[in-house]
């Protein structure tokens, strides 16, 4: 907002949104788990960049038209970067669909939350944190599985074929491989229930 008076130009009044009080915290965490932060906004480059300042945030991208944040974001990947763009309006539908991940903020408009591949079920960045930080305990998880179930198959399916038998005359008994893929199940479902006690960190 420009303040003319008698016609010339006396000041100039920044106005913007109110920073969340969360905001710094969430971004914090997301700095900590390796991630570089980015404010695509349409705000003027002082306003941007005084907030920015304000919580912590890498780079600024000021005054983009709401029609010019889906190119924005093809920028940003054009230079190698997977981007995860974070909005909750009309207008960031587009962006939330170019972005290799889109996060829609669960209190904004039903495009939004059409167009992005994650809804956060509250209006903070934490839930970004939290959604990151349960998609790798459950890519953790699954590697965990996947390397269980390759350790049974890997000594049974041998045993069971009579690997043993010429050197030790060993049969496996059918009751005792049923039982080792019994466990080899029970050990995988364990081992993935364990993500029901999962709880994301939160930095203060």
């Amino acid at each position: 907002m420009y303040l003319a008076v008698n016609g010339a130009l006396s000041g100039v009044i920044a106005v913007a949104d109110p920073v969340k009080d969360d905001s710094k915290a969430a971004i914090a965490r997301l700095h900590a788990i390796g991630l570089k932060v980015v404010m695509l906004t349409g705000d003027q480059l002082a306003t941007a960049r005084a907030v920015a300042e304000q919580v912590g945030v890498d780079e600024v991208i000021a005054e983009v038209l709401p029609q010019d944040k889906a190119a924005k974001v093809a920028a940003l990947q054009q230079r190698g970067e997977i981007v995860g763009m974070v909005g909750d309006g009309i207008n960031d539908a587009p962006a939330l669909a170019q972005a290799n991940v889109g996060f829609a903020i669960g209190t904004g408009t039903d495009v939004a939350m059409e167009s992005a591949d994650v809804t956060l079920m509250r209006g903070s960045l934490h839930g970004v944190a939290d959604a990151i930080a349960v998609s790798r305990a459950t890519v953790r998880n699954i590697k965990q599985n996947l390397f269980g179930a390759f350790i049974y198959n890997l000594l049974g399916i041998p045993v069971a074929a009579g690997i043993l038998y010429p050197m030790f005359g060993v049969l496996l008994n059918p009751m005792i491989a049923g039982a080792a893929m019994a466990m080899s199940s029970v050990t995988v479902v364990s081992n993935a229930n364990r993500l029901r006690a999962f709880r994301a960190q939160v930095s203060t």
